[in-house]
């Protein structure tokens, strides 16, 4: 039985919650929300505002990882500093997962890269997860949404070094001269997402905003803006099928920006973490689309 996939062209705080009641569950317990908490000098992000009705729906957590580049978000004290500046604490519990180790270590058995995934150790206090994703482009991946979200989203600052070498490295002062071949990338990043996947299988809600669509991911500083008009809000309980039909929407879009979006996702081999990810078998490619 194909996944379905729900769609609105109607973009508004109360219909990101809307879109979530779609998929008929209540997530139990503790439940942790990740999001992007946006670069110092980004434009893009999702703010917390524009969120906090659905975050206070399931009275959830934000949670977030310390990056591994130069930047705003790469050292826990800066990190915490710019999530307060962006306004997150104030309207909610925020928890940096790996603002201290030692990290948590999920093991990937039947992993194509990577036979560990390395995330922030808090991710062991909660329940369930709801991933809110901004659907962009990305310079490296090609396209950022919900894969990219469990996967070099929520593993700690080493996690996200393992994943971007292949597994190779966990320095990340030199994490940028042992970056893998790119399909590997996109492999290690399909592998990382099923981990953390499978550890919440049956107690995890995806959310996807097509908006603002730049074709540089919310962890620029210096950012292209959006190239093409917002699309809507989908969600979804396979991260697979939601990130393919976010792709497919853009690929069929009539956008005067769309060839530039998908030169991006192209050019990066953008969709072979969707191949890589069905062939995990923890989502599929192919789904029953339903526009509410």
């Amino acid at each position: 039985m194909k996944p379905t996939v729900y769609f609105t062209r109607t973009i508004s705080p109360e219909t990101v919650v809307t879109m979530y009641e779609k998929l008929g569950v209540t997530l139990p317990g503790r439940v942790a929300v990740k999001v992007h908490s946006g670069e110092a000098g980004n434009q893009n992000y999702l703010r917390p505002e524009f969120l906090r009705p659905m975050i206070e729906h399931v009275q959830g957590t934000v949670v977030e990882c310390n990056t591994a580049y130069e930047g705003e978000r790469n050292a826990t004290p800066k990190h915490l500093s710019l999530l307060q500046s962006h306004g997150w604490n104030r309207y909610f519990t925020v928890d940096l997962l790996d603002a201290e180790g030692p990290d948590l270590e999920l093991t990937i058995p039947g992993g194509k890269v990577l036979k560990k995934n390395l995330v922030g150790k808090n991710l062991a206090n909660y329940d369930s997860l709801l991933v809110l994703s901004h659907f962009k482009g990305h310079p490296m991946g090609g396209f950022g949404g919900a894969l990219k979200q469990l996967s070099i989203g929520c593993a700690s600052s080493v996690g996200k070094c393992l994943i971007h070498s292949g597994g190779t490295c966990t320095d990340q002062t030199v994490v940028w001269d042992h970056h893998a071949a790119q399909d590997t990338f996109t492999e290690a990043m399909a592998d990382a997402a099923m981990s953390v996947a499978e550890r919440f299988k049956g107690k995890a809600a995806y959310v996807s905003l097509m908006v603002n669509l730049s074709v540089d991911c919310d962890c620029c500083a210096v950012a292209e803006d959006p190239c093409m008009k917002d699309i809507g809000i989908l969600s979804s309980l396979d991260p697979v099928a939601l990130d393919q039909a976010c792709i497919d929407l853009v690929f069929a879009s009539g956008d005067r920006g769309r060839d530039h979006f998908v030169e991006r996702v192209e050019t990066r081999k953008g969709r072979h973490i969707l191949e890589a990810a069905a062939a995990l078998g923890f989502g599929s490619r192919d789904y029953e689309l339903v526009e509410v």
